[in-house]
C-alpha cells in the first residue's frame, strides 16, 4: 500500500507538470461475409439468439458504463466499431469511451484507479495489477463474474499471474514477447548480411560506419536495452531473470551484459542514448532515422510489427524499403527472451454495474463478433476461442500472427510481474532510464551500472 501511494504521489506531480492526452479492426463488410458463410441452420440459430437478446433488452433498465484504453488510431477505430456493435446487441447498455495515446496515459489512469474514479472497464498494463490494485481492493474479483465471463478459455497459469490475495484482478488480452526487426533494404545498400550473432553484429557495425557514420545496424533506447540485457544473459546463462521474487543473476554476470552493450555502442552497432534522445521522437516507430532507414534494426514487441513496418514503408524520403523479421540472435547455448501478458482487461471494484461490465469484457475477449472486430489490434488473443475463430476465418494481421508464433515457440522464460514496475520502467525517472542513460554517457562503468541495477531491482522486489 505504501508503495502504491508513493507511486501515485509521484505520478500526480508528473501529471501536474503537463502530461497531455490525445483522444484500436474489423472490415465494414464483416456482417455480409459472415452471413454468406453461415448455413441456413446457423442463420436460424443466430436469428433466434438475436430475437432473444432483443426481448431481454426490452425488459432491462438502461445502464451506462465507461470503457477506457490507450493505443494508436487503428486500435481506436476498431474499438469504437466494437463498442457500437456491442451496444446494438445490448441496446439497454450505453458504453462511454475514453481513449488516448500512451504518453501520459498511465499517469492519469493510475490516479483515477487509486481514487476510484476510473472507468468501469479498463485496458491496463500487466504491471498495473501489482502496482495499483491496492492489495486486491481496487479491481473487481472476476472470479465472482465467471457466470458471465468464460474464464475456461484462458490458461489457468496466466490467470494466476493476475491474482492478488486469491482474487482475479484482470484477464489477459494477449501474450507478447520481443524479436528482431530489420530494414533489409539498408543492409543491402550497405552490403552486409542481417546479423544473427555477436560476430555478424559487430561486422555490421564496422560496415555501417564505413558506409555512413549516421547509419547504425540497430537502435535501442533505455527500456529496450534493459530487455536486450536480459535476453543476452538468458542466452548465455539459461536462467530466468527473477524467480519467486529473487534475482537469479550476480553483479558480475550483469556487468558482463552491461559491458557488451557498451561494446556495441563503441563499435558503432548502436547509437548513443544522447543521439536517440536528440532525434526528438516519442518512440522509434516515429523516429525519422528508422523511417528513412538510417537505423536499420530494432528489438520490439511482436504486437508492434505492423506499426514498425508501416512506419518504414511509408517513408517519403526513402520509399519502397523492404522490412524483414530476423532470426533470434545467438549469444550462447540457450534460448533467451521472455514472454509476458501484453495487456489486460479489468473492472473497477466500485462499479455500479458489474454484470454489464463483465458482458463487455466477455464480448471483447470471447464473443465471435467482438473477436472479429478487435482482430489483432491488441496482439494475438490469449483466449482459445478467440484464436480458433480468427484462424478459422483467416482474420487478423498475418505478420503479427507470424511474429507472435515465432516468439512463443522460441522464448521459454516468463517476465517477472515487477519487471515493469513504475520505479524501474517510468520514463524518464525510472531506474532503467537512469542507469542506461548514464552508462551510455560514460558516467557509469559496467560494474557500477550492474551494482546499481541489482540494488534497485532488489528494492522493488522486496516492497
Amino acid at each position: 500500500m505504501r508503495n502504491e501511494w508513493k507511486k501515485a504521489t509521484a505520478l500526480l506531480l508528473t501529471a501536474a507538470m503537463g502530461a497531455s492526452l490525445t483522444a484500436c479492426g474489423g472490415s465494414g463488410t464483416a456482417e455480409t461475409t459472415k452471413a454468406a458463410e453461415m448455413t441456413a441452420a446457423e442463420q436460424k440459430t443466430e436469428a433466434a439468439s438475436e430475437a432473444a437478446t432483443e426481448a431481454a433488452a426490452e425488459s432491462q433498465e438502461p445502464v451506462t458504463i465507461r470503457f477506457s484504453w490507450w493505443g494508436g488510431d487503428a486500435r481506436h477505430e476498431a474499438t469504437e466499431k466494437l463498442v457500437e456493435a456491442f451496444m446494438k446487441k445490448y441496446p439497454y447498455i450505453t458504453v462511454e469511451t475514453e481513449y488516448g495515446a500512451w504518453t501520459g496515459w498511465e499517469e492519469k489512469q493510475s490516479l483515477n484507479i487509486l481514487s476510484g474514479e476510473c472507468a468501469d472497464v479498463m485496458q491496463i498494463g500487466s504491471n498495473w495489477v501489482t502496482d495499483y490494485s491496492k492489495g486486491g481492493t481496487a479491481y473487481y474479483d472476476l472470479y465472482q463474474l465467471k457466470d458471465v465471463i468464460d474464464l475456461t478459455q484462458f490458461p489457468e497459469e496466466k490467470l494466476k499471474l493476475n491474482e492478488v490475495d486469491g482474487k482475479l484482478m484482470a484477464i489477459p488480452i494477449s501474450l507478447t514477447g520481443r524479436l528482431f526487426y530489420w530494414n533489409k533494404s539498408t543492409f543491402d545498400e550497405v552490403g552486409v548480411p542481417i546479423p544473427t550473432d555477436e560476430e555478424s553484429l559487430l561486422a555490421a557495425g564496422a560496415a555501417f560506419k564505413a558506409y555512413n557514420e549516421e547509419y547504425y545496424p540497430m537502435a535501442l533506447a533505455e527500456y529496450d536495452r534493459m530487455i536486450f540485457l536480459v535476453y543476452y544473459l538468458e542466452e548465455k546463462y539459461g536462467k530466468d531473470w527473477v524467480t519467486d521474487g529473487k534475482m537469479n543473476y550476480t553483479e558480475e554476470e550483469i556487468a558482463e551484459g552491461m559491458a557488451f552493450i557498451s561494446k556495441l555502442e563503441a563499435e558503432h552497432v548502436l547509437p548513443s542514448i544522447a543521439k536517440i534522445s536528440g532525434d526528438m521522437a516519442d518512440s522509434l516507430d516515429k523516429n525519422p532515422n528508422w523511417i528513412d532507414g538510417r537505423y536499420a534494426g530494432l528489438m520490439e514487441w511482436d504486437s508492434a510489427v505492423s506499426k514498425m513496418k508501416q512506419a518504414m514503408e511509408e517513408s517519403v524520403n526513402k520509399p519502397n524499403q523492404e522490412f524483414a523479421i530476423g532470426e533470434f540472435m545467438d549469444f550462447g547455448e540457450n534460448q533467451g527472451g521472455f514472454t509476458k501478458i501484453s495487456m489486460d482487461l479489468c473492472i473497477k471494484a466500485n462499479t455500479e454495474h458489474p454484470k454489464e461490465a463483465a458482458m463487455l469484457v466477455n464480448y471483447i475477449l470471447n464473443d465471435p463478433e467482438g473477436v472479429e472486430l478487435n482482430s489483432t489490434q491488441r496482439g494475438v488473443p490469449c483466449s482459445k476461442a478467440a484464436v480458433a475463430y480468427l484462424n478459422e476465418h483467416d482474420i487478423g494481421d498475418a505478420l503479427t500472427k507470424e511474429a507472435n508464433s515465432m516468439v512463443m515457440e522460441y522464448s521459454k522464460f516468463s517476465q517477472d510481474p515487477k519487471f515493469d514496475d513504475g520505479d524501474l520502467k517510468a520514463n524518464p525517472d525510472g531506474l532503467y532510464y537512469k542507469i542506461f542513460g548514464r552508462l551510455s554517457a560514460g558516467e557509469l562503468t559496467p560494474e557500477d551500472a550492474a551494482k546499481e541495477l541489482v540494488k534497485g531491482v532488489t528494492t522493488v522486489l522486496e516492497e
